[in-house]
């Protein structure tokens, strides 16, 4: 048995902590635990919203939005905005309906405001970079991309879920 451990060598003290692709975080500014999905192919994390507005506030860029995620209320969230952020965009979402034909196409681009919001994942808290849209189609209304897995220091095996239980922060 230590001639296992010896050869296995000890655990790095910085070794990432391995979470499933779907996980339930606690979004305290919003104050309420959703389901996520931990998404290695997005770069940013976004959280589904609706009636998305921005303004100016002691002069600084704010945002406000309602939550769009079901059994939400009508609750409005004010944010500093830390910046827009430009979101490649797939090609079936861009499709306009109101399209007649003309040569000028949508954009391959979405411009997302996006804010610092703390979440609880496990044991972990951190504050990290949100961008704000609609998700409503989705079943994750919290999607967690690769800046926020870096941020909590984690791994994602995708063949796991909830690995980490209800936030305990």
């Amino acid at each position: 048995m230590l001639l296992a451990c010896a050869l296995a060598g000890p655990a790095l003290a910085d070794d990432p902590v391995l979470y499933g692709r779907y996980e339930y975080i606690r979004v305290d500014d919003i104050g309420k635990t959703l389901k996520a999905k931990m998404d290695t192919g997005a770069m940013t994390a976004s959280l589904s919203a609706k009636d998305i507005e921005r303004f100016e506030r002691d002069d600084e860029e704010w945002v406000r939005f309602r939550l769009a995620i079901e059994g939400a209320d009508d609750t409005l969230y004010e944010h500093r905005l830390v910046r827009i952020s430009e979101i490649k965009v797939r090609s079936e979402e861009r499709r306009d309906p109101d399209d007649d034909g003309d040569e000028e196409a949508t954009p391959n681009v979405a411009e997302r405001p996006v804010a610092e919001m703390e979440i609880c994942l496990g044991n972990e808290r951190r504050t990290i970079e949100v961008n704000l849209t609609d998700r409503s189609r989705f079943t994750y209304p919290l999607l967690i991309g690769t800046s926020a897995i870096r941020e909590l220091d984690a791994a994602i095996d995708p063949s796991r879920k909830y690995t980490a239980g209800q936030p305990n922060c």
